[in-house]
Formats: structure tokens, sequence, C-alpha cells
């Protein structure tokens, strides 16, 4: 009766109104903010590892900041049951997912998982394909919050299966299940998702999979990781797609990853600039303080988090600099001047050189008449006015990060 009552709860999900009628509609608002495990664990992740993540993320100050999802990614997978029913490794998690979940609850964190569109995920456990409605009416069971669903094993050539219908079908399912999760999108840009994702689900990935170096393309079998410049390249024509409720995803971040301070601050402050996503993907519990400093720096994360959810511009570059400039609520703007090159760069900003305006969503005609206050970003110390010409000088692959407010 329970796998017939399923079938019958998927085919009058698959019968309903359009997805986006599906989709949770007040969730991700602003980008999301937490944890997953892929980028510094691959698979060899357990319930003391996450538990112990946890209780990092709230004793360090990372939970306060705004990081509150706490992600299981790739195999966490145990086999189905008789019934069906997707279950936990039980050598890692042998207490059950329902009683991590309440742990995470229970400190004031959500709750994510991962699952995949094909028949097994990319690290060879059980996907979803087939079992939408039953998985996340188990994930509803567990309490989870987020579901970050790939696109592994998803055939090939004509039978490839159709990305639309696979995101539709597992929006449908979650909206089915009755409790609100986000929905991340994760097939890698290959079919264009910031031109329907904003249907099915709250954030879609832009890229392939991102790596820990500065500036590289590294290539495993058919498949390419890129570092963070490759990544940030790739954002430039898709800001119009972005916004509340749905965002373009550039990928996990590598802070706390990477070899540089200057390449993780770097990194943090441009995801920042493109609204993007902040899922940190490194090791938490042994976190750097001066990694903590990065990812909980208030003026940066208000940045990602503005209400207006407008993507950066890259307003000026060359090829060894560039100043993007993204609009914020209250006629505010953020400012950063990106050193891509190995060497000090001075940058001067003429702010009545090329009138800042945002003509892809919204312009303020007003910017080269009015007169802005400059405060440093990374420090809160005043950094002068838009009066004169602002002089910067960046460290090699380094970012310095402005915020402008109108002087009235």
């Amino acid at each position: 009766m329970r796998l017939l009552a399923l079938l019958l709860c998927a085919l009058a999900g698959l019968l309903a109104e359009p997805a986006a009628a599906q989709k949770a509609p007040d969730l991700a608002l602003t980008p999301p903010m937490g944890w997953n495990s892929w980028n510094h664990y691959g698979c060899n992740i357990d319930e003391t590892l996450i538990k112990r993540t946890a209780d990092a993320i709230v004793s360090n100050g990372l939970r306060d900041a705004g990081y509150v999802y706490v992600t299981l990614d790739d195999c966490w997978h145990g086999a189905r049951d008789a019934h069906g029913d997707i279950q936990p490794d039980p050598q890692r998690f042998p207490s059950g997912l329902k009683a991590l979940g309440d742990y995470l609850h229970q400190r004031g964190l959500k709750f994510g998982i991962y699952s995949d569109a094909g028949e097994k995920t990319c690290g060879g456990k059980p996907g979803s394909q087939g079992h939408e409605f039953q998985d996340a009416a188990q994930y509803a069971r567990w309490g989870v919050d987020y579901v970050k669903y790939d696109w592994c094993n998803t055939g090939e050539g004509e039978a490839k299966r159709n990305p639309l219908e696979a995101y539709a079908t597992m929006s449908k399912a979650i909206a089915a299940s009755g409790r609100p999760m986000i929905l991340s999108i994760c097939e890698w840009g290959e079919n264009k998702p910031w031109l329907w994702g904003k249907q099915y689900g709250h954030l879609w990935r832009t890229t392939g999979d991102i790596t820990n170096c500065w500036d590289c393309e590294l290539g495993h079998g058919n498949w390419l990781s890129h570092g963070i410049l490759p990544i940030l390249d790739m954002q430039v024509p898709l800001r119009a797609y972005s916004g509340p409720g749905g965002w373009n995803d550039p990928d996990m971040m590598e802070v706390g990853n990477l070899p540089l301070l200057a390449e993780n601050r770097s990194h943090f402050a441009m995801w920042a600039m493109l609204s993007a996503p902040l899922i940190m993907g490194t090791d938490v519990p042994d976190m750097k303080p001066e990694i903590a400093a990065i990812l909980t720096n208030p003026r940066i994360v208000a940045i990602d988090q503005d209400p207006l959810g407008i993507p950066a511009l890259r307003w000026r570059a060359t090829p060894a600099t560039e100043v993007w400039a993204k609009p914020m609520a209250g006629e505010r703007w953020a400012i950063a001047v990106l050193n891509r090159s190995d060497e000090p760069r001075e940058v001067a900003i003429d702010w009545t050189h090329g009138e800042l305006r945002d003509d892809a969503k919204g312009r303020d005609p007003a910017f080269a008449t009015r007169t802005y206050a400059l405060t440093d970003a990374w420090t809160g110390a005043s950094a002068g006015t838009t009066v004169n010409t602002k002089l910067v000088t960046v460290g090699p692959h380094d970012t310095a990060v402005f915020t402008l407010t109108p002087n009235k």
C-alpha cells in the first residue's frame, strides 16, 4: 500500500501545474550560505565529522555570520530497503540521518543532502532517477532543508536524460513532500540552466567543478576543473539571470584551500560581488583564524547578502587588473579592485571618467554628479570620497573592496 501511495503521489505531481508553481517561493531570497563536505573530504565523510563541523560552525562564529546550511555531499548513501527507500550507510551514519538532522537543527543550523538525477551518483551510489518522489519524501522525514541534485550517469547521446524534465520532476517531488527545501541544480552549466533553472530550483551551477588553484584548468578524463579566475571570467555574461529566489552558482568556495592568503581573500570577495551562494568547502574544525576572519567579515558578507541581489559588472579591465561594481540597496555601491597578476599594481579610479551605471538592471544617472563616502570593506576604515581620483595599490592576487555610500 505504501508503494502504491507513493506512485499515486508521483503521478499527481507530474500532472500538476508547471514547476514554477511547485518551487517554494520564499526560500533563497538572498544567496544561500553554508558548508558542503565535497571540496575537502570527497567521499570520506561520517556522522562524527559532520557533527564536529557543525559544532565548529557554531563556535567560531560562522553560523552567526550566516553559514547555516550543512550539506552532506556524495557517498553518504547505503542501499535501498525492501520498500525502495534510500538509507544511509550504516557504518558511516549509525545513528541515522533523522538523528543527524535533529542534531543540526538543535544548533540553529539547516540540513542539506546530495543526490543525482541519474541511476547512480558521481561516486557510484544510488541515484534518484525513478525514485524522485520516494526520495523527497524520505528527505522530508529526515528534516532535510536543502537538496543538491547532480547530473552524473544520466545517459549518453539520444538516451541522455532531459535536464528540464529531470529537475522539474525533483522540484515537484520536493513540493509533494510537504517540506520546503532549497533545490540546488548541479548540471554544470551544460544546458544553460540560467535560462530555465529559476522555474525549478533556487540556484544553478554555471560551470564545471571548481578546484583549489588561482588560474588553472585541470583535466580528469573528459572532465575539466577550473581555478578561481577562469570561473570568474565565465560569470561575466550571466549577471542578468541571477537575483532573489534564483542564483547563478559558480560552485562551492575553495576559501581555506588556496595556498596564498591573498587568493583566499580575492576568491571570497569576488564571490560576494557576484551575489554567489557562499558555500564553504574547507576543513572547519581546524580552520585557521585568518581564514575564519575572511569568511565572517561582516561588510563583505553584507555585499553578498544585499537584498537587491544584483551581481557586479566588470566595469573596467586591463590584462592585469579589473574594477568590478555592484549596485546595492540604499543607492550604495560596492567596488572591488582585483589584481590578477603576480606583481603589486596601482589602479587609479577616476570617478568622473565613465559614468558608473548598471544598464543591465537599473542605472544610477546621478553617479557622475553625486559624492560618495568610501569605506574599506576589509577593515571598516574610512577611505575618502569620490571627489578625488582614488589610487589603490593591490598586492599580487589580492582584491581591495570598498563600499560607496551617497552623501546626502
